[in-house]
């Protein structure tokens, strides 16, 4: 389990929003999973243990949600950039016999890369919806308000 705790500063039904520490690794994170600020990172996450707005929270991550998520924003560009380039260089010299198929490589990896980004852009929104891929507020720390 990925733990981590932070502030509730907003509850929506069986969601809260809870404030969290920006930390290093924030600034290269793709996953979008966070709304990040100058003072730190907001995540939503499940409250079903109620936990009010101002009180101190422990949430939690499974690794198979960060396992996937990794996979997803890491491992599908890369495999995307390599795939659009041997592609692009066997069409570039079956096809483009007066072009250099290196150049069509190149063009081939980076348009499939782009692609690649977009759609999991869009499969990270209805993804990150879904509930079962959210964090989940284990423990209340601090009750005080």
């Amino acid at each position: 389990m990925i733990e981590e705790t932070g502030t509730v500063t907003k509850v929506d039904g069986i969601m809260a929003t809870v404030a969290i520490q920006k930390k290093s690794s924030c600034d290269d994170c793709t996953a979008g999973a966070c709304e990040t600020t100058a003072e730190g990172a907001e995540i939503e996450a499940l409250n079903s243990i109620h936990a009010e707005v101002g009180q101190v929270v422990r949430f939690s991550i499974t690794p198979y949600t960060y396992l996937k998520g990794t996979m997803l924003v890491y491992g599908v560009p890369v495999v995307a950039l390599i795939a659009g380039s041997i592609a692009g260089k066997n069409i570039g010299e079956i096809y483009f016999t007066k072009m250099n198929s290196d150049m069509i490589a190149a063009i081939a990896g980076f348009g499939l890369l782009v692609l690649s980004l977009l759609g999991i852009k869009i499969l990270s929104k209805k993804l990150y919806s879904k509930t079962e891929y959210k964090p989940v507020i284990e423990e209340i720390l601090d009750r005080t308000t």
